[in-house]
């Protein structure tokens, strides 16, 4: 069973059912369970076409379902228009797609949750752990979204700030290695700087791209993690290093600042060190302030601490630190590097082993967890 093959073509049949007549919510209800039956059928036998099996069977599904409501003499007529066989339209609806999530009905954190959710395959949790929000607020706020924009057309497309944040976020995910989606997010940011003439359309496509330039040299051949200052820096892709630093001097000369122009310059400034020990961290931090002045995001200012931490000493980085909430992610973490980069190591080895008790993922944990016993063998010596 091809997962990736599942998944790449998702948003396409979900946009046929609702340029056909479905409304928004039972189309992505009809998709799941086509979805659904081609797990159980495809492993004895893929079909040839499978877009236009997922079309057809999703449609059926969708038919079933409205058949069974108030306005089954309406939907009646839809029966018509079933697709005929054959090999459907090779049609990319997914940017599109986009664009109907961010309906114009929605506030902008329900857009990007309904779009992560029905066309970045996230599952409910993921969202909400990139909204720093319990689960069951997230799933009443996609459920909420849906039926906003049931109904909804292609005719009034959403916001463009809003597709870039979901686009943003579908790469972070995708990136961490959990839901492999950051080429996509990367192909999709391609094609709407194609169309979008924005500094900020191209400062978060050079993001993407400096920080997939990094990818391979991310983890070790056993999975671990490694960290940036680690890191083999001739294991960069240079060729999308290049493209990232050249859309981003462009995007900047206009002189229209945003938070993804502030991001890929930090990302930039990494880039170009030739070693860790080389980077620039006074001008990152200078770049912190700008975006904390952007965003006013209590992550953006926990990475703040850390490169206050590098270009000013550990402890103007924990002073930095002790002005935010002790309860935000990855808050431990960054308290534990700041009191090794200090000397303090039994502070340091017990904040890692607390760090990885709340590590998000399995990988995370893990080299939270040897950081610590690391630390543990030194003082043991």
């Amino acid at each position: 069973m091809d997962e990736a093959l599942l998944r790449s073509l998702t948003p396409s049949v979900l946009a046929i059912l609702v340029r056909r007549g479905a409304d928004f919510a039972a189309a992505e209800d009809a998709v799941q369970e086509a979805l659904v039956e081609a797990v159980r059928v495809w492993p004895a036998e893929q079909p040839r076409d499978p877009k236009g099996w997922l079309v057809t069977v999703a449609w059926r599904k969708f038919l079933d379902a409205t058949r069974a409501d108030t306005a089954r003499r309406r939907r009646e007529d839809l029966v018509d228009e079933e697709p005929a066989p054959g090999p459907a339209p090779a049609v990319d609806d997914t940017l599109q797609l986009y664009f109907l999530c961010a309906h114009p009905s929605l506030t902008p954190s329900s857009a990007v949750a309904l779009t992560l959710r029905a066309v970045g395959g996230l599952t409910t949790r993921q969202i909400a752990q990139a909204y720093l929000v319990p689960e069951a607020t997230m799933a009443q706020r996609i459920s909420r979204a849906k039926r906003t924009v049931s109904g909804a057309r292609f005719d009034r497309p959403g916001d463009v700030a809003t597709v870039l944040r979901v686009l943003y976020l579908v790469f972070n995910e995708g990136y961490s290695g959990d839901v492999d989606l950051a080429a996509e997010a990367i192909r999709l940011t391609r094609q709407l700087a194609a169309r979008v003439d924005h500094p900020e359309v191209a400062g978060l496509l050079a993001l993407m791209l400096l920080h997939h330039a990094r990818r391979a040299a991310r983890t070790a051949p056993d999975g671990s993690l490694v960290p940036l200052a680690e890191q083999d820096r001739g294991r960069w892709d240079t060729g999308s290093i290049a493209e990232g630093v050249a859309i981003l001097q462009a995007a900047l000369a206009r002189d229209r600042l945003g938070e993804f122009q502030a991001q890929a310059a930090i990302a930039a400034l990494h880039a170009d060190a030739p070693t860790a020990e080389e980077t620039d961290w006074v001008q990152i931090v200078e770049w912190y302030d700008e975006l904390a002045r952007l965003t006013d995001s209590p992550v953006v200012r926990l990475n703040r601490a850390v490169a206050v931490g590098e270009a000013d000493g550990p402890r103007a980085g924990l002073a930095a630190l002790a002005a935010l909430d002790d309860a935000l992610p990855r808050h431990t973490a960054v308290a534990a590097y700041l009191h090794e980069r200090d000397g303090d190591l039994t502070t340091a080895a017990r904040l890692y082993a607390e760090a990885a008790r709340k590590a998000p993922d399995l990988a995370e944990r893990d080299h939270l967890t040897r950081q610590a016993a690391r630390l543990n063998a030194r003082r043991s010596r």
